[in-house]
This record gives structure tokens, sequence and C-alpha cells, in this order.
């Protein structure tokens, strides 16, 4: 297995798991600013909210996109394994 094959198969791995994680990091991001800036502007000092202000709002996400990420973590695992034979030779 040649070098440019483990670099390209770590790469597409990372893009995999940056597509699936990406958005439910970047809501985690919105939300805790969100809720950061009500809790400047309130003066309401209390880190329980953000947690769980964090905690519904990334499970409603994962709720909605999870067909999604399914789908494409079925198509990643194939692509790999179809591709397992030409890597091993």
């Amino acid at each position: 297995m040649s070098y440019a094959v483990v670099v390209d198969l770590a790469r597409n791995a990372l893009v995999f798991a940056l597509l699936i994680g990406g958005p439910l990091l970047a809501v985690a991001l919105v939300v805790g600013l969100m809720v950061s800036v009500l809790q400047a502007a309130t003066q309401i000092q209390e880190q329980t909210l953000v947690v769980v202000a964090k905690f519904f709002a990334v499970g409603a996400v994962f709720l909605v996109m999870l067909p999604w990420i399914l789908q494409t973590a079925v198509k990643f695992t194939t692509e790999l394994l179809r591709s397992l034979p030409v890597l091993v030779s």
C-alpha cells in the first residue's frame, strides 16, 4: 500500500467525520453563543442553562439528521469495503 493511498484514505475519513460532526458542532456553537448573550444581558450566571440548551438543540438536530447520517455512513462504508481488494493487492 503506497503513501498516496494511505493519505487518500485518511483524507476521506477526516472529510466524513467533519461532514457528520460539523453541523452538530455548529448548532452547539450557535446555541451556546445565544445563551451566553442572553445570560450577559440578564446577568444570570447559571452554567446549567448552557448545557441543557446545547443538549436539547444538538439532540433535536441529530434526530432530524439521523436518516442522512446513516445514509452517508452506509455509503462511505460501502465504498471503503468495495475498494478493499484493490487496497490489499
